[in-house]
């Protein structure tokens, strides 16, 4: 009986929706909780319980973060919440060049277009959205007031980290770069993956999710990926006040790839500067 009244709500809400006016106008509010949890890996199995502690405290900001996604039947706007280190009283300016910027997507035009700051000059990156193949499945539950299914994924883990760094990556290029130099075949990197959960409610019908993640017949309120997950803990339909939903458009027009490239370049500059400082 509960699942026929939600098919009928649900098509009352689709018919609404279809014969309302400035259907255009139509918006909505979807507040994230985002938490991560730490990979020590060797080096912390020689860690205390005390030390582990310590260092989740110092990595607070890092590791759990507020996001805010604002959305209309077209496009949407994510971007975190500015927030006080709790250790320091200060923002954590490290952290800001690799986390990801103000992030602008259009399901309708297959556009993304993505604000990113590294160490003080402005980028401005646009591309398509990254293609995701879903898998749905028939599991559902109840997240907040909405009902949600459930659907997975598995998707290239560098399309959902292109705005972080890893030194392994560079590791990888240099090594590359030296087999080219003594015409020694290149190893091909295996392509690695992150296989990706989320529910999404066809109550708010749009294809709007958290970060990367869209493309489901309805908003997605929670997703795990890899160490993290986010959590939808509030949303607010049609405000009263009119939420400005536009692409950001300061900054250097430049590829996903292009900025990858940029970074590592500028790291492995870096790198070489405290090499010659410290071999003086």
């Amino acid at each position: 009986m509960k699942s026929i009244l939600f098919k009928f709500s649900f098509l009352a809400f689709l018919l609404l929706m279809s014969h309302t006016p400035n259907v255009q106008e139509f918006q909505g509010q979807a507040i994230y909780f985002s938490k991560s949890t730490m990979e020590l890996g060797n080096w912390g199995a020689r860690m205390s319980e005390a030390q582990k502690k310590q260092i989740q405290a110092r990595l607070k900001n890092r590791l759990e973060k507020t996001f805010v996604l604002n959305f209309n039947k077209e496009a949407s706007v994510f971007k975190e919440e500015d927030k006080l280190d709790a250790i320091s009283g200060a923002t954590d300016s490290w952290g800001k060049n690799f986390s990801r910027g103000e992030q602008y997507k259009n399901v309708k035009e297959n556009a993304l277009v993505q604000s990113q700051e590294f160490y003080g000059k402005q980028f401005l990156v646009k591309d398509n959205l990254q293609a995701i193949d879903w898998k749905m499945g028939g599991e559902q539950k109840q997240i907040g007031q909405y009902m949600c299914f459930k659907a997975t994924a598995s998707i290239p883990t560098l399309e959902l980290t292109w705005y972080d760094f890893s030194w392994s990556n560079l590791r990888r290029a240099n090594a590359n770069q030296e087999s080219d130099s003594t015409n020694v075949e290149p190893t091909v990197p295996e392509i690695q993956m992150t296989e990706v959960e989320a529910w999404y409610t066809p109550q708010i019908p749009v294809g709007h999710g958290p970060g990367e993640y869209w493309g489901l017949p309805g908003l997605i309120l929670e997703v795990s990926a890899g160490n993290t997950t986010m959590l939808c803990s509030k949303i607010v339909m049609n405000p009263k006040e009119k939420i400005k939903i536009e692409a950001p458009d300061k900054g250097k027009v430049i590829s996903k790839s292009e900025y990858q490239v940029t970074i590592s370049e500028k790291m492995q500059e870096m790198r070489d500067m405290r090499g010659r400082r410290r071999s003086r």
